[in-house]
């Protein structure tokens, strides 16, 4: 059963972008220019009261901003869905508000005036300081766009900045995986997604695969990624996600932890817990941003929602906990799913035997090993 409240963030999807880039698998559309700010925030505080009956008056812990691409939005857009958000729903005193941005869609000054709105966590899609790289990406920014927004974001002073870096990418070796990091390193970030580039189905990458780096080169970038980043004094705590300390990423962590979120926007996700009625739900909105404003605040709106059931239960669980450094303590399995920790039992020993896991007593940990090899780790609970 569910003995206590589960912790609740908020998503806000914006699914614009000034291009699709070809590695790009999140629900993002195209578009020429800015497209209907504020009626897409109007559409946003209206499915954002759709769904507070669902989370049982539980305050907000976090905000995330996410797309897309957010900062095609003026300022005075993000200020408005932020206080409608805050007139509707208890935000926690130091709730984390993150809001992500890519340097090509940006004018100068922005940044102070979003952190005037009240985003207080900056987000920033560098992926690479090679403008060759760049092209391949099918980014809209250069490098020196990159640096320079990453400056304008340092002097707006957010509370936490992190930088998006990406490496295993087309024609990519390892010294030139060192650069991009140094350069990133040189602007000390508080927080650094440092991931390697991955081909996913229906995307521009999958119909045609670019040239990517063998499997032992991406292992060493990988490593000297790893080794280079502790050493600079950010810590690992999850596959991609490195961190100073007090810098996590508290939204995230609530994701990986198994919490409650309520999705908002076109293509939004979530997931909250019906404790009375001993029960976990996801349901999510419609993809099309059109369609979406077009059933803004209906139960039309709604994509579909499902009922996570034992197995569904257990594999989101372990699919999320399992990629933090910490694991997690076999209480919160329970609190979280519903379930007994006996239903893990001899999962557990059987990928601990194989050294993919750690036991220490109610605790469980990923090995070195079992994060290199976290799908074939996962795939045991699934």
């Amino acid at each position: 059963m569910f003995d206590r409240p589960v912790p609740l963030s908020l998503y806000v999807h914006i699914p614009w972008c000034l291009r699709k880039c070809p590695y790009c698998d999140f629900n993002s559309h195209r578009t020429q220019g800015c497209p209907d700010a504020h009626g897409y925030v109007r559409a946003l505080l209206a499915d954002l009261e759709l769904e507070l009956p669902l989370a049982g008056g539980r305050r907000v812990e976090t905000l995330f901003i996410g797309g897309g691409t957010p900062s095609l939005f003026p300022p005075e857009a993000i200020r408005t869905l932020l206080l409608g958000i805050g007139r509707r729903v208890e935000l926690a005193a130091e709730a984390e508000v993150t809001m992500e941005a890519n340097p090509g869609a940006l004018e100068a000054g922005r940044f102070t005036a979003y952190r005037e709105a009240g985003v207080n966590r900056l987000s920033l899609g560098i992926q690479s300081f090679d403008d060759e790289a760049l092209r391949a990406l099918g980014r809209v920014h250069d490098a020196a766009q990159a640096r320079r927004a990453i400056g304008e974001a340092a002097a707006a002073g957010f509370d936490s900045l992190n930088l998006d870096l990406m490496f295993g990418l087309p024609g990519q070796d390892a010294a030139a995986a060192r650069r991009d990091l140094e350069q990133a390193l040189a602007f000390a970030p508080d927080h650094i997604s440092y991931y390697q580039l991955t081909v996913e189905p229906n995307t521009a990458y999958h119909r045609a695969p670019p040239p990517l780096p063998p499997e032992d080169t991406l292992a060493r970038m990988q490593e000297e990624g790893e080794e280079r980043l502790e050493g600079a004094g950010y810590r690992q705590y999850e596959v991609s996600a490195y961190a100073r300390p007090g810098r996590r990423c508290r939204h995230n962590l609530n994701y990986w932890r198994f919490g409650d979120y309520i999705g908002i926007g076109a293509g939004a996700h979530g997931k909250l817990t019906d404790a009375p009625g001993q029960a976990v739900w996801r349901r999510w909105r419609l993809r099309h941003p059109t369609a979406y404003l077009d059933a803004a605040g209906g139960e039309a709106a709604l994509g579909g929602g499902q009922r996570l059931e034992r197995d569904d239960l257990i594999a989101e669980f372990m699919l999320n906990a399992l990629r933090l450094n910490e694991g997690f303590d076999l209480a919160l399995f329970e609190a979280r799913t519903g379930l007994s920790r006996a239903v893990l039992a001899s999962r557990l020993t059987r990928e601990e035997a194989r050294g993919l896991l750690r036991l220490e007593g109610a605790r469980v940990r990923p090995t070195r090993q079992g994060r290199r090899f976290l799908n074939d780790l996962v795939s045991a609970f699934l």
